[in-house]
């Protein structure tokens, strides 16, 4: 049975003041160890091996393999939240088509060429058929809430008229997200190549409309 079925995918909070350093050293060891043999291979015993700590140091901050993938995944996912977008509504003061041409261009300056995380995704995804809760615990730490703040964004924005707020947040997320697929974690980009901010425009004309010069974007070639 898998270790990732009793009941929790939370990850454990992680120790405070000199102890996150530890912490640190043990999420490094073990993300080595689950790109190296995947995660129903991985073992306690070989991420302490691969932190350069003692299994009873591994166990006092960690216990078990499904809690510390679960901080792992916080890790990767929350390290680009600090600052949350949407904290102080400031971006509802500006209009529409400035706070999405922010969100947008914040997240692909974030995401771009962020190998870590590509390496855990490729890795969540490639074990999500036999560890369903590993893509669920990614997808409650990292999505979900982005998610959500798009969604407030759309549904409290004045220059919102029309549309679903959550179907809009899934729609400018999702293509933002797609682009750093193709582009990125599958190589893409010589096969289908398009420039940052052609894209950019062009997904919140789809969302806000387009009162630009068709072809603006393109270049005079």
């Amino acid at each position: 049975m898998s270790d990732l079925t009793d009941g929790s995918d939370k990850p454990q909070k992680l120790p405070k003041h000199k102890e996150v350093d530890k912490a640190g050293v043990i999420l490094t060891g073990a993300m080595q160890e689950f790109i190296k043999c995947g995660y129903a291979a991985a073992s306690m015993d070989r991420i302490a091996v691969a932190a350069g700590v003692s299994k009873p140091t591994l166990y006092s901050y960690f216990r078990d393999k499904a809690g510390l993938f679960a901080a792992l995944i916080q890790q990767m996912t929350q390290g680009d939240r600090k600052s949350r977008l949407l904290e102080n509504d400031q971006l509802l003061q500006l209009p529409l088509r400035d706070s999405l041409k922010q969100i947008a261009t914040v997240s692909l300056d974030k995401l771009s060429g962020k190998q870590p995380l590509f390496t855990l995704i490729r890795l969540i995804v490639g074990e999500s058929g036999r560890f369903p809760a590993l893509a669920q615990t990614f997808v409650r730490n990292g999505e979900k809430p982005m998610l959500e703040e798009l969604s407030y964004l759309f549904a409290n924005h004045p220059d919102v008229k029309v549309g679903d707020p959550e179907v809009l947040a899934r729609c400018f997320h999702g293509s933002i997200v797609h682009y750093i697929i193709l582009q990125e974690i599958l190589h893409g980009r010589d096969i289908l190549p398009m420039e940052r901010d052609r894209f950019i425009n062009g997904l919140i004309d789809l969302i806000v409309g387009s009162d630009r010069v068709p072809g603006a974007d393109m270049g005079n070639g």
